[in-house]
Formats: structure tokens, sequence, C-alpha cells
């Protein structure tokens, strides 16, 4: 290109912020436009009172170079801890390792659930589900019927609030690490220096110290200093287009920051005001099916009904303080039981110190839930009364213990695959092809693709080196790879084996 282009950036989370910066270190004029008051969407930390709170965890582990390099362009080597990575099953009484490792999980359950539970898999290696393409067969298939009930259907279904069955496969393989029992009978009898590589899971992760806010917060301070525009709650109400281009977007004014500004002001006379920002390049970050509903002028029926038809799970936090002596280990437990609402715990104390209070800690209790249901409509007070009652029926702490609590409420945290969101993306994904080319969909909610932040942060820096270099990547061929995310391979040499 000749000339830069001016470019409009939607959402200010990960992949937002991470276009953002790479277009102002080419010194590319940007506008990042923010419909919340805080930055880093789903990675934001939730500050009350001190306490600070991570929402959904985020472990900072990537395979993907670049996304590296970038973390720790944004924040210095010291603002990052060293963390140990630990999550469990907690089933029945019992906790159980997560991923699941054949030898712990079988050795948990009684030597006659383990002989039902292997005989049970050995069935489904045989003779497994001849359709895979929902979810529930895939696990079987993987897993046989006995674990699959055990491990997965009740806390697969506390997250998606569906039967596992009405569930495509299509997420699994990222989320999702097999039972692989045949390899730890191979590895039990085969001499050790015939292996070529072992594969494990990370045992430490990066974290930044006050939580993964602390990045955006200061990409967000980055990006300004660099000469780009950040503006806050200002909801996008048009992307307008015209002759096979969009031209710009039209934003209202919902709360009090002014139009450029990176710091709060104290008052804004203009609240519900619009502002028209012209754009050369649209890269989009906002959801999905929202993205299709404010383009002007409308798209087609049959568009704006793929896109009404995209679901989205929503997710809550009642954060409850405690001694430190009623921690755990674990950056989070999975909460398998079907008694209790609750789908996983998490200890705020084991992803970083700077997070709690001296000898106390903070218990992140996490619900899956529709915007709009009982749960995300009940008071605060309510919810922590909830999250105090499960903590005690589960065991894990005595009531008297919770000092006090906290809750955050998240929309729109997990795009939802059902049996015909593929079909639904891809009819989107060819008008926009067609009519917008110039709006640029990255990231999770923004490609409606459960990515995880490395994958939603190489999404934006791929879409910003197709605008300005001029290179054709398919951002929606990242995150497709089917080894599990978490798990890295090394040579067996000079590698103690238990």
């Amino acid at each position: 290109m000749t000339e830069k282009p001016e470019v409009v950036v939607i959402g200010a989370g990960p992949a937002g912020l991470t276009a953002g910066w790479e277009l102002v270190k080419r010194d590319v004029p940007v506008t990042i436009i923010e419909g919340d008051s805080v930055v880093g969407g789903i990675s934001r930390t939730a500050q009350r009172e001190g306490w600070r709170f991570d929402i959904g965890g985020h472990r900072f582990f990537t395979k993907v170079p670049e996304v590296e390099k970038l973390w720790h362009e944004i924040l210095p080597d010291e603002d990052f801890l060293l963390r140990p990575r630990s999550s469990r099953i907690y089933y029945n009484g019992k906790f159980f390792d997560y991923p699941l490792k054949a030898g712990n999980a079988l050795g948990g359950l009684g030597l006659v659930e383990a002989a039902r539970c292997i005989a049970s898999y050995a069935a489904a290696r045989i003779r497994p589900p001849q359709d895979q393409s929902n979810y529930e067969n895939w696990l079987v298939a993987r897993f046989g019927w006995r674990l699959y009930r055990t491990f997965f259907k009740t806390y697969t279904e506390k997250l998606w609030g569906v039967p596992v069955s009405e569930m495509p496969s299509d997420w699994a393989a990222q989320r999702i690490k097999s039972l692989s029992m045949m390899n730890a009978i191979v590895n039990a009898v085969l001499p050790k220096r015939n292996q070529k590589e072992i594969t494990s899971l990370i045992e430490e992760f990066q974290y930044p110290k006050y939580g993964p806010g602390m990045m955006w917060e200061t990409a967000t301070d980055k990006i300004i200093k660099q000469g780009g525009r950040v503006v806050f709650e200002e909801k996008v109400r048009k992307i307008h287009h015209a002759d096979g281009r969009a031209t710009g977007v039209t934003t209202t004014v919902t709360g009090g920051y002014g139009p450029g500004a990176g710091a709060p002001e104290s008052s804004r006379s203009d609240l519900g005001s619009e502002y028209q920002y012209q754009a050369d390049e649209i890269i989009s970050s906002m959801s999905f099916s929202s993205l299709v509903r404010v383009m002007d002028p409308p798209a087609p029926a049959h568009v704006l009904a793929a896109a009404n038809a995209l679901k989205y799970r929503d997710f809550l936090t009642i954060a409850l303080v405690v001694p430190a002596s009623a921690a755990f280990p674990d950056n989070w437990i999975y909460i398998h039981s079907p008694t209790v609402k609750v789908g996983r715990i998490q200890n705020f104390a084991s992803w970083s110190p700077f997070l709690v209070k001296d000898g106390r800690t903070c218990l992140g209790l996490e619900y899956f839930v529709f915007e709009g249901d009982e749960t995300w409509n009940a008071s605060d007070e309510e919810l922590v009364a909830l999250g105090t009652k499960e903590l005690v029926e589960l065991g894990l702490i005595r009531a008297q213990q919770v000092e006090e609590g906290f809750v955050v409420r998240m929309p729109k945290a997990y795009p939802y695959y059902d049996l015909h969101y593929k079909k639904n993306v891809d009819i989107i994904r060819a008008w926009l092809a067609e009519n917008t080319p110039n709006v640029h969909p990255v990231g999770r909610n923004g490609m409606h693709r459960y990515n995880n932040q490395d994958h939603s942060m190489l999404t934006a820096m791929l879409t910003v080196q197709n605008i300005i270099d001029g290179t054709k990547h398919d951002v929606w061929e990242v995150n497709v790879e089917e080894d599990y995310h978490e798990e890295v391979s090394s040579p067996a040499r000079g590698i103690a084996r238990s």
C-alpha cells in the first residue's frame, strides 16, 4: 500500500488490543472502540474492595512464538510469575487428576468400578459409535460409556445447559484429552530407551502478577502513548457499507469517557450522542451475530436469520473470601456433582498472591448460565448465599469461614456450538466476503469460535499482516490442530520416568 489505511478496531479484548498494538507499532492510524468501561473482555481482571478476580482463569502458555514475544513486549519479565499448573475433578467426594490419567482415574474409582470402566472402554474401542458427529458419541468412542458418565456428562451439561447428545463434536479435540489407557500399558512394559519422545502436560505457566487484566490495561496505555486512540463506553450502532466496502462506524455514547480518551473523565455531557468514525479497514471482535445486525444497509433476511440463530453461554463468578487454610492447591477444580449448580471453583491465591490479601484467599465459584435466567437475575446477596451453601455441601469449607462475597457477571462468555452453528457461520462469512471484505472478524466472539486467548491474539496478528502487508493468511484456520493445547513433547533421553 502507498498510503497507510485508517483502521477502526471494535472491541478492546485480547484480539482487539493485539490488533491495535500491532498497528501502532507500524505507525498506522487506529481507533479502538470499546463498549465497556474496562478493557480485556473475558480476560479482564475484575476488582472489588482490593480483591482481584480472574474471569474464567487464564494460563499464559502458548505454542505460538509470536504470541509469546508479544506478551513480553507489553509486560516486562518481572511482571510475570511462573506458576505451577494444577487442576482436578471433584467427584463423589474424591479428587481426580485432570486431564485424566489412567492409573489415577481407575484407582480412585475402586477395584470393581475400575474393572467395569475398563470393560466399557474396551467395548467402545472394539465397537465405537458409528456417528461421532455429536459430542456424546465422540466422548463415548474415546472413553467408554461408564467413564463418560462419570467424568464428562454432568460437567458438560452444566457448562452448556443442553444434553451432550445435542452438541456437535467440533470443539472437542482442543478441550478434551483422550484417556490413553493403551499407551499407559505400552509404556509400562516396553524398554524406555525405545521411546523417542515424551508427551506430557505443561507443569508451569506464566501469569501476570495482578491478573490477565494487567496485560490488557498496559497494552491500552502503550497504544495511547504510541498515538492510537481508545474510546470507552461507546456502543457500535451501525457499520456503514456501500459499493462492496465498509466505509465507517457510528457509535452511541453510553457512559462517561470522552472520544479519544484513555482515562476516565469526571463527567460527560454527550451521553446518548452519536459519533462517526471513517474507516478504510475495520477489525471486529464484537460478537459475530451483533456484527451482522449493525450493518447499514441491513444484511438480507437469510443472513440476519443466520446471525440470530447463533447462541452464547453466559457466565458469572461468585467470589467468596475465606481463610487461607480453607484453600486448595489447584488453580481450579471441576465439580462433577449433580447435586450442586457450581461448575468450577478457582483458588485465586494459586494463580497469584497479588490477587488476595495476607492470611486469606478468595474462592471463585463459576456458574454457567443464560443471561436472564433465574441464576443470572438473582441478587448478589442471594448468589453469595448460594455459593456458600454449595461449598459447605461439597465439604470444602464451613459456612462461618466466609467473610464476604462478590459477584461478577459476564455475558456472551462462550460462543455456543449447536448442530447448525457451522452452517450459520458460513452464511455470514460468505455475505461479508462479498459485501464488506474490509471487515475482518477476529477473536473468540468475533468469529464465533472457541479460541483460547493466544489463538484469539494470533487471528488479530495475522489480520494486521493481511491488511498492511497484503498477505493472504486464512485466520479461520487458526486453532484447528488436533493436539491438546496444554500438552508438549520433549526428547525422552535423560528424563526420568515414574
